[in-house]
């Protein structure tokens, strides 16, 4: 049999009609392929051919037969069938898809041609035989009863018109109508969850685990005093807000866990923006999972559980963190996963898409971990946009459009939001605190009775018989000292030493701490009436203020950090180890503080002149013989940070008898000066420097535990405790559902390992529907639990059970997934007898709920702290050894 061609085609269809004989033997050539697509398309193209094949097989039916390859859509429109990038039809894209839509158009008006040609049985040529076509004309009857069903269709199509324009007007008024849906299962998750939140929420009136850390900053902020702390301020922002708004002034102190909050502390309200959040929460997870396109009654269960989880619920009740950060979390998601489903541009677009970067920046300004929350919208944004590109009916303008719109608002949002919340946190706390130590001496001078507190009047250049102090820059607050103690001649693994005057770093302030600057050709140390002023690039000598002996380097090892040299206060033994007693002052800032030295706000470097070592703050701690200091060193790397110092306090002096300058340094007090000025961008790098360098400082705590431990909930933390009975509030999560989620994670990994197995060998256990649901679920919580559980383990620090909250939110939402797939599953495949395992499935999902909720109960003396509670009945709680309960000791075991 022969080819057949696209003029053959043409040709045939132009001059003839088509039977119901010939257009079962043309789709039969179609499947065997020897009508091409490509000639099916130039036959559509040609003015005579279009309408005849259209009135045989019908438009969309004849282009649906070359749609994707050869294969028949599932679909009802070509429009939504040609999104294959590799379609063949893309290649004449816009010229198929202006003809369909003038095929549409023109169907809505002659849509009784296909009719007539349907219910009338008309010749065709056949195409076996192209050569020889034979052909018959069409009844005249036939035209005439085509005629009459034109003119009442025409009618027919007139009345629709007359009725389309007289309904525009209510069409018009249906945009200004508001309509109000209240979802009652959302409603009642929010208020049973608000019952057990809100339920004696001031009880105890006890500072709880660490409300002792809040509590104080919250106070702080209401008075304006900076304090320090390694997570963003938000949450203490909001609760200090809603507390100030209450009246209350902050004027109180948290010095101990356990103990008592004084009559003027707000308890109810420092602890309401917590609550309400945990309260908020279970609504939100319910939301997010029918984001996620779950089953109403699935979306309900992880409503419930959250609602039921012990962890949570001690977590929401008290003044902490991490139920602000859940929510702001949960709801960033849910509105992204909408965000995801609407149409460029519009309204809902812009609205979701802005209530998810704000929630998910929230997250990220309550604690740092909450940007995990941030990454993980990044990973589903990118992996929708990849999905994008496989779309042909998306211009490259518009796949530009998406992207750079995403980048604008999850990336441009967060950043406004990121600093404006901080830029309020510095605004607000002005005054001097306890924690401002901690910071640079510049950053010190700009708050109110900060160091200016200890520096008015002090001169501002750094001259030739200046007394200073030299503090640290970056890093650990501490000064350079030294004292009259030398290092021992040899150190513990037999290296010998110089037996010189050991110099150390300090944290605390001390007269030892001061050095006097000298011109190394002058003898005096007195500041004339005409100082000597040191620039950058000059050399100097640095000499105790103390002891009057000059700071000293050399080819000696230091005594903890052997690769780099010691550094010392040079002692005349007489021997031919001469003094190494010149330092190169080289200013790092000068570009905006000049090549003078200034106190405080100049940033410099010593440079060892003979050996080219810099003065450095190793960091290493030295053993008794060093009094428990810091090691100070000489390193050849010069671009480490520790090497940076800066002038903090500063006077000259004035006599050249070393006694009365000794009794100077000892009686000698400074008076409050001005504070300095500094922008709001040196003190936001200086507090983010800070900030992340300090989080790895933490003290390890006994109730501290490692990643691999909380997904089996093998510890908790003791938060509180009775001083008078055994009743305590301990962070423990409800066991069943701890142990079911992490089940639950296993079954799923499991399950996309087997149907991924299953699809490459073309398998489909599952229809396309629901394995695109899996994907979808696995995207939002298999991944979400991923990322915000798996960077613990690479973190080297203090680590808590809370810190495991976040990545349990979506353990949780993954699990009320997988019951609902199972449910699938088994409705899917069970049928006749075989449905009763379904209906076991569903009694045992019900049982298991009914376990939940008796566990849950069990538990909330725990939760609460509200009941005072036996020794044996805490002993009855203790199912695992690892949960470390707490008993006074004086009560009896039994």
């Amino acid at each position: 049999m022969g080819s057949v061609t696209s003029s053959n085609i043409t040709g045939l269809a132009g001059k003839h009609i088509w039977n119901g004989s010939s257009i079962r033997i043309f789709n039969a050539l179609v499947t065997c392929g020897v009508v091409r697509p490509k000639s099916l398309l130039r036959v559509w193209e040609a003015p005579s051919t279009r309408g005849s094949l259209s009135g045989a097989f019908g438009t969309t039916t004849l282009l649906k037969r070359f749609c994707c390859n050869g294969l028949l859509p599932t679909t009802s429109q070509l429009v939504n069938c040609c999104h294959d990038i590799n379609c063949h039809l893309n290649a004449p894209l816009s010229s198929l898809r202006n003809s369909l839509e003038r095929s549409r158009r023109s169907e809505s008006r002659q849509s009784f041609l296909t009719e007539t040609t349907n219910s009338t049985p008309t010749p065709i040529p056949t195409l076996l035989s192209p050569s020889k076509p034979s052909f018959a004309p069409l009844p005249t009857s036939l035209e005439s009863e085509a005629c009459k069903k034109s003119r009442s269709r025409s009618s027919e199509l007139d009345s629709v018109k007359q009725l389309r324009k007289d309904d525009l007007s209510s069409v018009a008024f249906s945009k200004f109508t508001v309509s109000l849906r209240i979802d009652l299962l959302s409603w009642t998750l929010f208020l049973v969850a608000f019952l057990t939140r809100f339920y004696k929420l001031a009880t105890p009136s006890h500072v709880v685990f660490d409300e002792l850390h809040y509590g104080k900053y919250i106070a702080h902020y209401m008075r304006n005093i900076f304090f320090f702390d390694q997570h963003p301020p938000l949450g203490k922002q909001m609760i200090a807000g809603l507390v100030g708004f209450t009246g209350s002034g902050g004027n109180y102190t948290f010095t101990r866990i356990g103990e008592s909050y004084a009559a003027n502390v707000p308890v109810f309200w420092l602890r309401f923006v917590p609550a309400l959040s945990g309260s908020l929460l279970a609504p939100a997870v319910y939301k997010l999972l029918l984001a996620a396109r779950l089953q109403r009654w699935a979306a309900a269960l992880g409503g419930l559980l959250v609602v039921l989880d012990n962890a949570l619920l001690t977590q929401s009740r008290f003044v902490l963190m991490e139920s602000m950060l859940l929510l702001a979390s949960t709801v960033g998601i849910a509105c992204l996963l909408h965000f995801q489903r609407c149409s460029l541009g519009s309204l809902r677009w812009l609205s979701t898409g802005v209530t998810a970067a704000l929630s998910l920046a929230c997250a990220g300004c309550i604690k740092y971990v909450g940007f995990l929350a941030l990454v993980l919208a990044g990973y589903l944004l990118s992996r929708h946009l990849w999905q994008l590109l496989y779309d042909a009916s998306l211009s490259n303008r518009q796949l530009w459009l998406h992207a750079l719109s995403r980048l604008l608002i999850f990336v441009g949002i967060p950043v406004v939001v990121y600093l404006g919340v901080f830029y309020i946190h510095l605004r607000t706390l002005h005054r001097a605190g306890p924690h401002d130590s901690i910071m640079t001496s510049a950053f010190q001078a700009s708050l109110d009775g900060g160091l200016a507190s200890i520096t008015q009047g002090q001169p501002l250049v750094v001259v030739h018989g200046s007394q200073i102090t030299l503090r640290h820059t970056h890093g650990r607050t501490c000064w350079l000292h030294s004292h009259a103690a030398v290092y021992p001649v040899r150190y513990k693994d037999q290296r010998g030493s110089s037996h010189q005057q050991q110099v150390t770093c300090y944290s605390f302030k001390d007269v030892n701490n001061w050095w006097i600057v000298k011109r190394p050709e002058r003898d005096d140390l007195v500041v004339g009436d005409q100082p000597d002023v040191i620039r950058h690039g000059d050399v100097i000598q640095l000499v105790h203020g103390i002891t009057s002996r000059a700071l000293n380097s050399h080819d000696v090892a230091a005594p903890m950090t052997p690769q780099c040299q010691e550094v010392s206060c040079y002692i005349d033994y007489e021997i031919k180890m001469v003094g190494e007693l010149l330092w190169r002052v080289e200013i790092l800032n000068r570009q905006s503080e000049g090549d003078l030295w200034h106190a405080i706000k100049s940033e410099i470097r010593l440079i060892h002149t003979t050996t080219g070592a810099a003065l450095r703050f190793s960091g290493r701690q030295l053993p008794d013989w060093g009094f428990n200091q810091h090691e100070v060193v000489g390193d050849r790397e010069k671009g480490n940070p520790d090497t940076i110092w800066n002038v903090e306090e500063h006077r000259y002096t004035k006599t050249q008898d070393q006694r009365e300058r000794e009794r100077q340094l000892l009686s000698a007090e400074m008076i409050p000066t001005q504070a300095t000025k500094l922008s709001f961008w040196a003190k936001l790098l200086e507090l983010q420097t800070k900030m992340f360098w300090q989080a790895t400082q933490l003290p390890s705590h006994m109730y501290s535990s490692q990643p691999h431990e909380w997904p089996l909930l093998d510890k908790g933390i003791a938060y509180w405790l009775d001083a008078n009975s055994s009743a305590q509030i301990y962070l423990l999560g409800n066991i069943l559902i701890w142990y079911t989620a992490s089940a639950g994670l296993l079954v799923y990994a499991a399950l996309l390992i087997f149907y991924a197995i299953r699809r490459r060998r073309l398998c489909f256990d599952i229809p396309d529907s629901e394995w695109q649901r899996f994907l979808s679920a696995g995207d939002a919580f298999f991944v979400g639990y991923l990322v915000h559980y798996l960077p613990y383990f690479f973190v080297d620090r203090t680590l808590f059970l809370h810190n495991y909250l976040p990545a349990f939110i979506f353990k949780l939402l993954l699990l009320c997934y997988v019951l609902e797939h199972l449910d699938f599953l088994l409705r899917r495949h069970c049928s006749g007898r075989a449905l009763l395992l379904l209906l076991v499935y569903r009694l045992s999902l019900m049982i298991w709920l009914l376990a939940v909720c008796a566990f849950f109960v069990k538990f909330l003396p725990l939760s609460y702290g509200t009941r005072k509670m036996s020794a044996k009945e805490i002993i009855n709680l203790r199912w695992k050894d690892t949960w470390d309960f707490i008993l006074h000791k004086n009560h009896a075991l039994n």
